[in-house]
């Protein structure tokens, strides 16, 4: 398969694992919806170079060193786990019918089936065995055999309000090429943008051609913003305050994990394979309460040299009511008295009680399409 893009694909090429083989006379599993995305991932190449969950000496190598077998960079495991009974039939059948929601989605190539120390994998992928943080709770929760090997994708999901910004690595490299850009950064969010976000992207534009603003549609935690307020918000705030000609907005559609730095270098490779040659790394990237120091998913790029995307780390920004602008420690002299945070916890308060935030907390458009929501949030 030819190349379109700007980056090179993590591992040298796009994979595609789409088949049109009938999978219906196959001893058949059923899966969620969480590892439905995954497959369709691997299929489409979003999660490039695998080309199916992973085998034992993948996996082992992925906890303990953040890289595959080969020594490329690859630090959260893809994996599909089973109990015991399941995993000796699977491996007996060889092909497995993967199914969704009662409709054969994938078949599985069983190449590898073992066990794993859930605790290990806890305190290597999320740097904590506390039950509380949601990775390690999940991880847990596990059955006890993991089951490697190929998929092929058989069959989408059907197409959903939500899902029509979703977009493969095909579609985005040929939509940037044809753009003309050179140099895409990209945006990863799980939240709906607040100023502050506006900033750091349209300070990228000052420097690359285009920005790629990837919203992540998925599982997520309790109190996190909804699917349908993150896509919604983000539209018309594009509509509103973006040049069309420089901005793409395009879903990714794959569960939180809340590794932080582990899953910044995740999001990273994703946003490469789609063709990006930046990515923008705030503060505490894909952290959750206080588990990760704040910058710690900055400083894990200097163990991933080869990783073939390059960062652009912000700081923590704030609004100076001095300057009368956003900005950071490293450009205002003010003291602590003239900044104000933007507070996740008090913008989800608003955003509830549908009291008015300032403008430079969140623009009013954007707000208004938030309240007119039933609920803008996770339960």
């Amino acid at each position: 398969m030819a190349n379109i893009g700007v980056a090179k694909p993590h591992g040298g090429k796009l994979v595609s694992r789409i088949t049109e083989k009938d999978p219906s006379q196959l001893f058949s599993i059923s899966i969620n919806a969480d590892l439905g995305n995954d497959i369709e991932n691997i299929a489409d190449g979003i999660f490039s170079p695998l080309e199916g969950f992973l085998v034992q000496e993948d996996f082992e190598k992925v906890v303990s060193h953040g890289r595959l077998a080969n020594d490329l960079p690859w630090t959260v495991p893809i994996v599909l786990d089973v109990d015991k009974d399941t995993a000796t039939k699977m491996k007996d059948a060889g092909d497995v019918a993967l199914n969704v929601g009662g409709k054969n989605f994938a078949i599985l190539h069983v190449d590898d089936v073992y066990n794993f120390d859930k605790n290990m994998v806890s305190t290597k992928i999320y740097g904590t065995s506390d039950l509380k943080h949601p990775g390690v709770a999940k991880t847990m929760n596990m059955k006890e055999f993991l089951v490697g090997g190929k998929i092929d994708y058989v069959k989408r999901p059907d197409e959903t309000q939500i899902r029509r910004y979703r977009k493969t690595p095909l579609e985005t490299r040929d939509f940037f090429q044809k753009a003309g850009w050179k140099t895409i950064v990209a945006f990863q969010t799980r939240n709906v943008p607040h100023v502050a976000h506006e900033m750091l992207q349209k300070a990228s534009l000052n420097t690359h051609d285009g920005l790629f603003v990837n919203p992540l549609i998925g599982k997520k935690k309790s109190g996190d913003y909804t699917d349908e307020a993150i896509v919604t918000s983000y539209e018309t705030l594009i509509e509103h305050y973006y040049p069309l000609n420089r901005c793409y907005l395009g879903t990714l559609h794959t569960e939180m994990r809340y590794a932080g730095p582990k899953e910044a270098i995740h999001h990273s490779i994703m946003r490469k394979n789609f063709g990006c040659t930046n990515i923008i790394i705030g503060r505490d990237h894909a952290g959750v309460g206080t588990y990760y120091d704040p910058f710690a998913s900055q400083k894990i790029f200097d163990s991933y040299p080869d990783i073939g995307i390059e960062p652009i780390f912000f700081p923590a920004f704030f609004y100076c009511r001095k300057c009368l602008s956003f900005a950071s420690e490293r450009n205002c002299p003010h003291g602590t008295e003239y900044q104000e945070s933007l507070s996740g916890t008090k913008l989800r308060a608003m955003i509830l009680d549908k009291q008015n935030p300032s403008e430079y907390m969140m623009r009013p458009e954007v707000f208004k399409v938030l309240t007119k929501l039933d609920n803008p949030f996770v339960d």
